[in-house]
């Protein structure tokens, strides 16, 4: 899959969700108004931030899927990370600001003037539950495809409002039962599985930017690959790194020392293709020929 589909499916995905997102932003907004409820509120304030990271998540992957030009030899794929690091800063705000605001009202006992909040405030918890929880399915299953990190982050941040919606059907089930502070506390709730979420986002957005290495099972399986070349004697060394959603490999291999330069360079090109042909994620690939004994390939 190249960077064209890859930014189809994501555009694609990313304007699904932000109209769904805009249309809930609004639902969950009124209820909470004529519903009184103040949880409600919070969680559509956190959904009107899912519109704008998505926004921020759409112009990181449009730009990631521009092709190398002169000052970018190498691509643009982190400007997908910094689409993710963005998000989390976001969420991290969104999630402080919900967290003041039920703090303030429990410390001050504001809460005790709340108005009992309304069926429609149930109504609106319920329906955010589902819709968000299937608005997660939906841009994991696509950022999975596409190995979309800001994708990913932002699935997450769909699937913490539905948990915090939780909390909304929590808190307003408790003040209409007679404990409004209920309504506060599911603010606090919905405060920490926000701030969560921003740390995981941004903690895999970093690592990703930093030429994190593949894990072991990855790495694995493209040492074996490369093993199974006709030529290569034995692999002598692989190194990999994250550059955004792709992987660069650095690999060394072994070779009867007495083949011609030809020969050898042809075994390193099979190698080459071979491995980006099979590993979709890789970009690119190094491949170092070393020279060895014809004895020491006979022991192999």
């Amino acid at each position: 899959m190249d960077n064209t589909d890859i930014e189809k499916i994501a555009v694609k995905t990313s304007i699904v969700t932000i109209i769904a997102n805009f249309a809930l932003t609004v639902f969950k907004l009124l209820a909470g108004i004529f519903g009184a409820s103040m949880a409600l509120i919070s969680d559509a304030v956190h959904s009107a931030s899912d519109v704008f990271s998505t926004v921020i998540v759409l112009i990181g992957v449009k730009v990631s899927a521009k092709k190398a030009d002169k000052r970018h030899q190498f691509g643009h794929e982190r400007y997908e990370c910094v689409a993710a690091v963005i998000l989390a800063m976001v969420l991290l705000a969104t999630g402080a600001g919900i967290g003041y605001t039920g703090i303030k009202n429990i410390v001050t006992g504001e809460y005790l003037n709340f108005e009992t909040p309304k069926i429609i405030a149930l109504v609106a918890a319920a329906v955010s539950i589902v819709v968000k929880e299937i608005m997660f399915w939906y841009t994991i299953v696509a950022a999975k495809k596409v190995n979309s990190s800001a994708l990913k982050a932002d699935a997450w941040h769909h699937r913490t409002d539905a948990l915090s919606s939780i909390g909304s059907l929590i808190g307003v089930v408790g003040a209409i039962c007679g404990v409004p502070v209920l309504d506060s506390v599911a603010c606090l709730v919905i405060c920490l599985m926000i701030i969560i979420a921003a740390v995981r986002i941004f903690i895999d957005a970093i690592n990703k930017m930093t030429d994190e290495a593949c894990d072991e099972k990855t790495e694995g399986e493209i040492r074996e690959f490369i093993s199974s070349f006709e030529g290569v004697v034995r692999v002598d060394d692989l190194m990999t790194r994250k550059f955004g959603n792709r992987i660069y490999v650095i690999a060394e291999i072994a070779c009867n020392g007495n083949l011609p330069l030809y020969s050898a360079h042809e075994i390193a090109e099979n190698v080459h293709r071979g491995i980006e042909q099979n590993f979709p994620l890789v970009k690119h690939i190094t491949v170092h020929v070393n020279p060895c004994e014809i004895e020491e390939q006979n022991e192999s």
